[in-house]
């Protein structure tokens, strides 16, 4: 049995441009092998791919855009030929997260995991152990977060927005009995870092429709040049159930909703792509229609539902 692994020395594996990061090459092997060198590759890329079904993207699209590289070093630990022995080895190296000369991007930008954008960083070890014999290889994502980062915007101030929702703030078909028996909702809604939730506070002031659920949906909004093309898709990233049934009227629900670190990076706009985030507030009405889809998507305007999307910036503090 032939098992190896990369191991940092920093549990969370949440690096910053310029510091030294650490770890060792752990092999446990049943009987001792011969190798030929081993090979630790740093690497860091933007992977761009616009997925299929995208509105407005036809198949000659796809697979067009290019990676992006940001990182990539490599650097020999054994550099000779020698052996292993068996039960377990540890060897050690590091290395400095700094770009080289020759990287096409100067700076690096956050982890991120989208739908059509991927910004990773991995660390990958391979002992080589010539032709005849297969080499052992393994592969681990360490994190990357910047303090400065290409922000659409500049840092908002921690102050909070005010926002109404009624019949005339949508643009969908609303059942006939939303539109004569009034509703009107007070959202307080507060731009977010990444180290802190998204809050913010719902009061329901007026509704004679009962209500059935109020959900917070937080989006990525990805866009892509393609030639002379912008393509720009927007996901889900997730959704969270602030209230289920029909909530006392003039009562403050208070907001308070966890950003996925990796899903989720500092607004970013870079030429050839985009990040930009909404947050989405979701009041779907008890009605005998909503029964007849119980599964129907939050982001798709039903009759049955008020909707309010705002842009989201976020920043790192």
């Amino acid at each position: 049995m032939s098992k190896i692994e990369l191991k940092l020395s920093r549990p969370s594996r949440v690096y910053h441009p310029g510091e030294l990061i650490q770890g060792k090459i752990v092999t446990a092997l049943s009987a001792p092998i011969s190798y030929q060198k081993i090979l630790v590759t740093a690497t860091g890329t933007v992977n761009i791919q616009v997925r299929q079904g995208v509105t407005g993207v036809i198949d000659s699209l796809y697979g067009v855009v290019k990676p992006i590289r940001i990182l990539k070093k490599c650097f020999e630990v054994a550099a000779s030929a020698g052996k292993l022995g068996p039960g377990t080895t540890e060897m050690p190296f590091s290395f400095t997260l700094s770009p080289q000369e020759d990287e096409t991007v100067a700076t690096f930008y956050e982890t991120f995991h989208g739908g059509n954008i991927s910004i990773q960083y991995l660390i990958t070890a391979d002992v080589m152990r010539g032709y005849l014999h297969k080499s052992l290889s393994t592969t681990l994502e360490f994190i990357v977060e910047n303090d400065k980062v290409n922000l659409l915007v500049s840092p908002p101030p921690p102050e909070f927005t005010r926002f109404y929702m009624t019949q005339d703030t949508q643009k969908h078909q609303l059942l006939p009995e939303l539109l004569t028996g009034q509703f009107s909702f007070f959202f307080v809604h507060a731009v977010s870092s990444l180290k802190d939730p998204i809050t913010g506070d719902l009061t329901v002031e007026t509704s004679s429709v009962p209500i059935e659920s109020i959900d917070v949906q937080l989006l990525r909004v990805e866009s892509i040049l393609v030639g002379e093309k912008i393509i720009t898709d927007t996901s889900v990233i997730q959704t969270t159930q602030i209230a289920d049934g029909d909530i006392c009227r003039l009562v403050t629900l208070p907001i308070y909703v966890l950003i996925p670190r990796l899903l989720v990076c500092p607004s970013l706009s870079a030429g050839s792509f985009s990040i930009e985030f909404q947050v989405s507030i979701i009041i779907t009405f008890q009605s005998q229609l909503s029964k007849l889809y119980p599964k129907s998507d939050l982001r798709t305007p039903m009759p049955w539902l008020a909707m309010l999307t705002l842009p989201f910036r976020v920043f790192r503090t």
